[in-house]
């Protein structure tokens, strides 16, 4: 299992968080007349200034019958399991001590066990049908943790250097194997030994963004043939019109949707994409 406490530079402190997300079909699927196999879904739970948040993106195995069906499922489930584990660790202490990573970790893990328990039990024998990746970030007041499995991504915007706003790539589980571009499912035997999980305990994280894999080609710098960074211009360029919304909420979603269908992203890849990003007001 792949686990990592991480440490960002601090700047501004907590606060609430504007979310906005959009998922599209892609080109294939459009062409076909096949649903968006991808699905996001957010939460947030609590008092203002002590609330929880809850992001949520899946990508349905696209060979799978019923993968539309199980990004849905997922993403339905992580934000409750995941809200409801959190809550007992989002003020940092228990006991009358602090919160370790350690700690923080187990309970992303329990949650991530509870999530998949409960999917394969609503799926039952047909839960390959289902199959789908599962990408999760929880936002506490002086948390923040992100759980994996399989291709999706998610960057944190914290810091600047220079004035220029800094960008930083969540780990990532690693590769089945060297030579192998296999990805690893909610629904795989082995989902929770290759589940990569991260704590971060920096209030200076302002913008959040989570994808899946149909955007990893735009969205991250790779080396390799593994994603190794985010490419800045893209990622700021996101958070940005999020940070500054227009008047219109609708029109924002519409012009998000169009750049996603875009040729120009499109030529890129023409999987289903999905965008779920989150700034602080």
């Amino acid at each position: 299992m792949d686990e990592e406490t991480v440490a960002l530079p601090t700047g501004r402190r907590a606060g609430d968080w504007r979310i906005h997300g959009v998922s599209v079909e892609g080109y294939r699927h459009r062409r076909s007349g096949i649903p968006c196999q991808d699905a996001h879904l957010y939460t947030v739970s609590g008092p203002p200034r002590s609330s929880v948040t809850v992001l949520a993106v899946a990508d349905g195995a696209g060979s799978r019958p019923r993968s539309d069906e199980g990004s849905v499922l997922a993403v339905e489930l992580a934000v409750g399991r995941f809200a409801d584990r959190a809550a007992g660790r989002a003020g940092g202490r228990a006991g009358g001590r602090p919160r370790t990573g350690a700690e923080i970790q187990a309970a992303l893990r329990e949650a991530f066990h509870d999530v998949r328990t409960e999917f394969l039990r609503r799926t039952g024998q047909d839960a390959d049908q289902f199959a789908t990746t599962l990408t999760v970030v929880v936002l506490t007041p002086t948390w923040i943790g992100h759980v994996s499995v399989g291709d999706g991504f998610a960057v944190l915007r914290a810091g600047t250097v220079d004035g220029v706003p800094q960008f930083h790539l969540l780990p990532q589980p690693a590769a089945v194997s060297e030579y192998s571009n296999e990805t690893v499912f909610l629904t795989s035997a082995d989902a929770e030994r290759r589940l990569s999980t991260a704590c971060v305990t920096d209030p200076g994280v302002d913008g959040v963004l989570l994808s899946t894999d149909g955007l990893a080609q735009v969205a991250l710098s790779w080396t390799d043939g593994q994603p190794r960074r985010p490419k800045e211009s893209f990622v700021a360029a996101v958070l940005r019109t999020l940070d500054h919304p227009g008047a219109d909420p609708e029109e924002d979603h519409r012009a998000l949707a169009e750049l996603l269908r875009s040729d120009r992203l499109t030529a890129v890849n023409a999987d289903d994409k999905t965008l779920l990003r989150a700034v602080r007001r």
